[in-house]
């Protein structure tokens, strides 16, 4: 495209009338003329004086323009010759580069690689992260934060910089130690606070360990159902997930299976996400061995372990472990609230010191300042107290859930999952499509996850509702429900 002068072209394309200013307006069209050869490389511009003239604005206003297309290298002025474009497209592109590029296909996302289109396919993440009955998300309107702004307080007023820098290594050291004391009495965790390594959640320590103790193309045992986030995580790193189904005692070990040993077991022992079963103690001991036998990571998902409703919180597979093999994961998102992102991982001492550089070494962690506010706010007893109320607060709520799934269906569905956590698990009749449920509950405003994205084949996966209570006020637990029981209705 040829312009007669330069004055015509931008008269043609700078809006007086808009909002936004005249220099800026004038950078942007000479910019984009430029970058589309429209002003050739070479072509002499008429000084800031005559384009202020035949444009009929100040003179200030084109100097604030070509200050700017100079100081991003568009233009350059030359000393009693004048002002001219630039060239800006390097001189190794050849004609062929230079034309418009192919786009690259993946799966139906352009430009993706395949794996990213897959991972895209399948993501789980909700677009929606509060309300009824959105599983995993704590009643977060009842966190203490006149405590937390407290103590928040008395470290700004300490002023240590450390604090508001990198983080160096595993994390802060009085955190760590807080959260090996804790693990030590609650969770009959065997750790010292030099295996705690501090992260920013789950996902973040599943990629940390897969990629300081795996391969690209190893295989990883994961329960079916699980997390989605699992998936998501493995399969970005190459690694390859393969599904062992889930019964009444957590993760089965069926014989075809162990005659190949995988590098990575991921397992949810003490209430296994989404369906809630326990694994037991015969299924824990023999994992272990053949974690052993056969030099196999085990990666223990503690979910949901502090709110447990029957009986006392169970022990951890880790405090089992006297074979190092087990990378014990955890995080504040339930306890605390999912905003905090900060998790944590207890590791074998032969690797901590490797996984203390790695997790450094790759995220540049921060958050110290948070992590000190964390550490005293766990040291001086808010977090257990905070974590006994919200065990109250929430074993009321998963009651009245249950009580209002038996008014509306009178027993004739089976729920799972009821023991621990924060969500019941609606079983629905198998020919029901409970995608088709959560997405006319989602219209209604009702979020109900389906159980069968949670399977490797959602299309074989057992038909359900994940229905979190945590963050439903009791009064609208019944009346929400019952909407939901007739969308249900409609489709069983």
């Amino acid at each position: 495209m040829k312009i007669a002068t330069l004055s015509d072209y931008l008269l043609q394309r700078i809006d007086r009338a808009a909002g936004q200013p005249l220099n800026r307006q004038l950078y942007q069209v000479v910019r984009e003329a430029i970058l589309a050869e429209v002003l050739p490389a070479g072509l002499q511009l008429p000084s800031s004086r005559d384009l202020a003239r035949e444009l009929g604005i100040s003179r200030n206003t084109v100097i604030n323009a070509y200050d700017h297309l100079a100081s991003e290298g568009y233009i350059a002025t030359r000393t009693g010759a004048g002002t001219f474009v630039t060239d800006t497209v390097p001189d190794q592109l050849s004609d062929a580069d230079r034309t418009e590029p192919a786009v690259r296909q993946a799966g139906g996302h352009a430009g993706l690689s395949a794996r990213g289109a897959r991972l895209v396919q399948r993501a789980g993440a909700s677009k929606t992260q509060w309300g009824a009955f959105m599983p995993g998300v704590p009643d977060i309107t009842r966190f203490p934060v006149k405590v937390w702004s407290r103590l928040q307080n008395v470290h700004w007023q300490r002023g240590k910089p450390e604090l508001l820098s990198y983080a160096s290594g595993a994390g802060y050291l009085p955190l760590r130690e807080a959260i090996a004391d804790y693990l030590r009495v609650a969770r009959s965790v065997n750790c010292h606070a030099g295996q705690v390594i501090i992260t920013a959640g789950i996902h973040q320590s599943i990629d940390l360990a897969a990629k300081l103790l795996g391969e690209s193309g190893d295989r990883a045992w994961v329960e079916d159902p699980c997390y989605w986030g699992t998936h998501s995580v493995l399969n970005s790193l190459d690694l390859a997930p393969v599904p062992v189904p889930v019964d009444s005692e957590g993760m089965t070990l069926p014989p075809e299976m162990l005659r190949t040993p995988p590098r990575f077991i991921f397992v949810t022992p003490s209430h296994q996400y989404p369906l809630g079963p326990v694994m037991s103690l015969a299924r824990r001991r023999a994992l272990l061995d053949y974690a052993a036998a056969h030099q196999v990571w085990i990666m223990e998902d503690d979910y949901d372990s502090e709110f447990r409703y029957t009986g006392r919180p169970l022990a951890s597979l880790q405090g089992m472990d006297t074979f190092q093999r087990v990378v014990y994961l955890g995080s504040f998102s339930k306890t605390l609230f999912p905003g905090l992102r900060i998790g944590f991982m207890v590791v074998p001492e032969p690797v901590a010191d490797a996984f203390a550089t790695g997790v450094a070494e790759l995220y540049r962690g921060g958050q110290i300042f948070t992590q000190a506010v964390l550490a005293d706010f766990m040291a001086q007893g808010y977090f257990a107290s905070h974590i006994r109320r919200m065990r109250q607060l929430y074993a009321q709520r998963r009651h009245l859930l249950q009580q209002a799934i038996d008014d509306a269906f009178g027993g004739k569905l089976a729920t799972t999952g009821g023991d621990a956590g924060l969500h019941l698990t609606l079983l629905l009749p198998p020919g029901c499509d409970d995608q088709a449920v959560s997405r006319a509950a989602a219209l209604e405003g009702v979020i109900a996850r389906p159980l069968s994205g949670y399977y490797s084949d959602p299309q074989q996966g057992q038909r359900g509702l994940l229905l979190g209570y945590a963050c439903v006020p009791d009064e609208l637990i019944q009346p929400t429900f019952a909407q939901l029981a007739r969308v249900i209705n409609k489709y069983r």
